[in-house]
């Protein structure tokens, strides 16, 4: 009997998602999976209206051909620092490794920093100013900065040499 049932909401939803179908090239759960992967996964637990929320929540995070490329570029990626960390990310909001300080030098003359200033470093990061705040000094030339993490996915510079640090947000 439960087999019977079972395999009437599988027709049932082959039915709603073929006239689906119609309107869009997404294949939905059950037209992707064996029935033994589907009952596997335990997907014919679920309601017919579950099951179509699902497919509807797949078809509208599908992705394209070129978030395709870009999820396994992700992936090797992933795969290149398997605990999470990538160097390039550090700093970004979608960052999830550990939150180091980062050492590098601004590029070029330096005179301080005016509530929107931008840092560019010579390891190729830049920063923004997100903290207002003012604060002139002696020109310098490629001088040293710590970039340092703080709460909330924070981060702050202080410039080699003064006892003040200001709150960034890193934006290439």
């Amino acid at each position: 009997m439960l087999r019977v049932l079972s395999t009437l909401l599988i027709l049932s939803l082959l039915l709603i998602a073929s006239s689906s179908l119609a309107q869009s090239p997404f294949s939905s759960l059950e037209e992707r999976m064996t029935f033994e992967e589907f009952r596997n996964s335990g997907l014919e637990k679920l309601s017919i209206e579950e099951l179509t929320e699902l497919n509807n929540w797949i078809r509208s995070h599908s992705l394209g051909a070129e978030e395709g490329v870009i999820m396994t570029a992700s992936l090797q990626q992933q795969q290149q620092f398997p605990s999470g960390f990538n160097p390039e990310r550090i700093g970004f909001q979608d960052y999830r490794g550990e939150a180091v300080p980062i050492e590098s030098r601004i590029k070029g003359r330096f005179v301080g920093w005016n509530d929107d200033t931008k840092f560019e470093l010579e390891n190729g990061m830049t920063w923004r100013q997100v903290q207002n705040g003012i604060l002139g000094v002696r020109p310098r030339e490629n001088p040293e900065v710590v970039i340092e993490p703080g709460l909330f996915g924070s981060w702050y510079l202080t410039l080699d040499g003064i006892n003040k640090r200001i709150q960034v947000k890193r934006i290439k």
